[in-house]
């Protein structure tokens, strides 16, 4: 009961951020390609952790994690008067790479394929 409980306020959280975000935030550091990935609220309803991607580079990446977390009272704010809760939890930005290391795995598959299709066969050699 208590997970289900959790993980709908998770969702409805990451919607209603990424909502404030697009919307509210005026911080010209924070880009317009920033995509509010998960939310995980811990089970005291008092902190919780947003992780977004974006694309960009690293420098850009790391403006924009400094500007979430900077602005993450006001984004707090406007959130909280979107959802009834009792007590809105205090938020903590991290940045989540697992899309670029997705990629950057499927690339590094797709040289060692192209490697071992180069290679001759052993049962070439054979014949």
């Amino acid at each position: 009961m208590v997970k289900q409980r959790v993980d709908r306020l998770n969702s409805l959280l990451r919607e209603v951020i990424a909502e404030v975000i697009m919307r509210d935030v005026r911080n010209p550091k924070v880009s317009t390609l920033v995509t509010i990935k998960k939310v995980d609220i811990t089970k005291d309803l008092h902190h919780a952790k947003v992780y977004f991607s974006m694309v960009g580079s690293d420098v850009e990446k790391k403006q924009t994690l400094r500007a979430l977390q900077s602005s993450a009272g006001y984004i707090s704010t406007q959130a909280a008067k979107k959802v009834v809760m009792r007590y809105f939890p205090q938020l903590t930005f991290h940045l989540d790479d697992t899309l670029e290391d997705e990629l950057r795995i499927h690339n590094l598959l797709e040289k060692i394929h192209d490697e071992q299709s180069k290679r001759p066969h052993p049962t070439d050699e054979n014949l």
